[in-house]
């Protein structure tokens, strides 16, 4: 009917996509997206983050949390984001938010804390390597591939605290979120510039940056604060806590720091 109405129209040519799971990186852009769709995933049922979301809107969560680190980083290359290229993207970040829907609670209905930061610790350098490669890849300095190391690492999350209505983890004291990024990001530049194979860079960066997430996560390692006016008092803002920093809490304690339901009952 189009086509009668308009005689001139191009023939469009519509297909699938190209589906590609290997080759210049891309198996790590991809365990990247799918650990972040189920970090996204996990994040949106936190109880701190979550605001009455629908089961589909918790899936959207999880591909903004797969795909919004990728996305942000080929839009400042200038590229077409992979994620809109090739299907594996979007489909790994939809079956890794089914799972972390059905992961995020343990009997009790308390929130699985230790997984949910595990799995953060697990995502955040995959992005980190990914946003150097590319910078380097397109001719970038380092001081460029270390930024799209952050940006690539710390996007997705920025999304989605933004959706939920709470400060984006970037910018509060937390256990060196960016900072992992940043370390993870130069570790590679420096094995790459030392000639290393593809995937022993990849993995002394990854295991760089987990490493170092996992020991801020339980030791309380923190960025420290901006110099607070005169007088100011800094309230609980109900962030994560594990190992000595989470051991011996109460049930109220732990309801306060937003990892129990209201609704779950006091022992």
């Amino acid at each position: 009917m189009l086509r009668e109405l308009v005689p001139h129209l191009p023939v469009l040519s519509v297909s699938w996509g190209d589906w590609k799971l290997t080759g210049n990186y891309t198996t790590v852009d991809l365990i990247a997206a799918s650990t972040n769709a189920l970090n996204g995933a996990l994040l949106a049922r936190r109880p701190d983050h979550y605001k009455a979301f629908t089961a589909t809107g918790i899936l959207l969560m999880a591909i903004l949390g797969g795909i919004g680190g990728g996305v942000s980083r080929d839009v400042i290359l200038n590229k077409v984001p992979s994620a809109f290229t090739n299907p594996a993207y979007i489909t790994l970040c939809i079956l890794f938010g089914v799972v972390g829907y059905y992961l995020a609670y343990g009997k009790g209905q308390l929130f699985r804390e230790g997984l949910f930061q595990f799995a953060t610790a697990f995502s955040l350098p995959w992005y980190a390597i990914m946003g150097a490669y590319a910078a380097i890849s397109a001719g970038l300095p380092i001081l460029a591939a270390l930024a799209l190391g952050v940006v690539g690492a710390t996007a997705g999350r920025y999304l989605i605290d933004i959706t939920s209505g709470v400060p984006p983890k970037q910018f509060v004291q937390g256990e060196w979120f960016v900072g992992t990024a940043v370390l993870t990001a130069a570790v590679w530049v420096g094995c790459d510039q030392a000639g290393l194979e593809a995937w022993a860079a990849v993995g002394i960066a990854f295991l760089a940056g987990f490493v170092f997430r996992l020991l801020a996560l339980y030791r309380g390692w923190e960025e420290p604060l901006a110099k607070e006016p005169k007088g100011a008092v800094i309230h609980s803002d109900g962030r994560p806590l594990l190992g000595r920093k989470l051991a011996g809490k109460s049930q109220r304690e732990l309801r306060d720091l937003g990892l129990l339901p209201d609704d779950a009952n006091s022992t």
